[in-house]
């Protein structure tokens, strides 16, 4: 496999924060007991890491071996040492991109993710409220062939004003020719965020986006908000081909090139574009015949491993999604390496920890990596031989050669 050079091949940008996640062994203790008024609840050793998706993403890539530029915003506090030592303690040159501004604090999130609950946050946003376009040196953003943001829902500046910033941040790489990526967090219905009219700031913004792949759940939130509410309810059930189908369909329509829909413990979908031209704006990572890759449609299950946490998941999952378009896989291939890397995360408590080198990933793929069966209602669809891989209705070739 061709090596990547020195020069940064990504630039992550977006929030970032100081994660301080608590320990609390194998057993499972009931939410109800977790957070009780009065009771005190007896944890581990906590795990001290940076987080958000500057941290999570970023590092996920450089532990992957592809280089890259971070560039957050921190305040001039102890959180903010904190962040830039644990930059450095990977490499130096991650901190460099780093904008300290004093008289801001810090970003931090109290993580609470105990084994058999879903993670529960407790966020304060500091620097990133006011974090803006104008904070992207567009002549560093240059020189990388991606460039992605993440979590716009928890930054202020990004999402008031149903995303005017947002998108003008995108619009300014977008015009600098470079490849683009967002990744979102689910707001608090509560927040400023909560209240954005998301299907106008994803309207206005991803005809600037090639690559959007947020969760299921952030997507429901932010353009179907009724089957939101359902699923909060516990009443939509488990998600079938026919939901990804349309809602990853009204986000193309909005102007994404790649949607990915990351699916928790069932799974990745991914999909793209019927428009060579609109994939064409991915020119140096797609190949040149973009046969593989026109009107696609797939779906992987999740790989078996023991789960420590949560934390940071779908962030090392993207992470492995970008390493594959970087380094010219097939979009079976990245499919299946984006879910890899996202179970190698979850092995340890902390959110990218567990994400070995990228000869690792692709060495426990050919190794025939165990995997959960498929268990979402796909009708219509077709897997291949070793039913590692689905196929949607509206899947244009699967007959692509897997190469991993």
């Amino acid at each position: 496999m061709n090596r990547l050079t020195e020069q940064p091949q990504v630039i992550v940008a977006g929030h970032v924060c100081v994660d301080i996640i608590p320990s609390f062994g194998e057993a499972v203790v009931p939410l109800e007991s977790l957070l009780r008024p009065g009771h005190l609840t007896i944890v581990g050793q906590a795990v001290v890491s940076n987080g958000g998706a500057v941290s999570n993403t970023g590092l996920a890539l450089h532990r992957l071996g592809i280089p890259v530029r971070l560039m957050g915003k921190i305040g001039q506090d102890l959180f903010g040492e904190a962040i830039l030592s644990v930059f450095r303690s990977h490499s130096p040159a991650l901190a460099e991109g780093m904008l300290v501004s004093p008289g801001e604090d810090s970003s931090y999130t109290l993580v609470i993710n105990p084994p058999g609950v879903d993670r529960i946050f407790i966020h304060c946003p500091g620097a990133n409220d006011t974090f803006g376009a104008a904070d992207i040196p567009l002549d560093e953003v240059r020189q990388a062939r991606i460039f992605h943001f993440g979590y716009p829902s928890l930054m202020r500046r990004m999402h008031i004003d149903d995303g005017v910033e947002l998108s003008q941040l995108m619009a300014n790489v977008k015009a600098a020719g470079v490849v683009t990526s967002l990744d979102m967090s689910l707001p608090d219905p509560s927040s400023t965020a909560g209240r954005t009219d998301w299907v106008a700031a994803l309207a206005r913004t991803l005809p600037y986006v090639d690559i959007y792949a947020p969760n299921l759940e952030e997507t429901l939130f932010m353009i179907d908000r009724p089957r939101y509410d359902a699923l909060a309810a516990g009443a939509l059930g488990a998600p079938n081909g026919e939901l990804l189908h349309m809602l990853s369909g009204r986000l193309l329509a909005m102007g994404a090139a790649i949607v990915g829909l990351k699916l928790g413990d069932r799974g990745l979908y991914l999909r793209t574009t019927d428009s060579p031209g609109r994939l064409a704006a991915l020119a140096g990572l797609l190949p040149a015949d973009l046969t593989g890759w026109v009107g696609r449609e797939l779906y992987t299950p999740c790989f078996r491993v023991k789960v420590a946490g949560t934390t940071g998941a779908g962030d090392c999952a993207y992470a492995g999604l970008l390493a594959g378009l970087l380094y010219g896989q097939s979009i079976e291939a990245v499919l299946l390496s984006a879910a890899a890397t996202g179970a190698c995360g979850v092995e340890r408590a902390d959110a990218t920890s567990g994400v070995p080198h990228w000869d690792e990933v692709q060495s426990r793929l050919r190794a025939g990596w165990a995997r959960h069966p498929q268990s979402l209602e796909l009708r219509g669809w077709q897997s291949n031989a070793d039913a590692t891989i689905w196929y949607g209705p509206s899947d244009h070739s699967h007959a692509t050669e897997l190469s991993v």
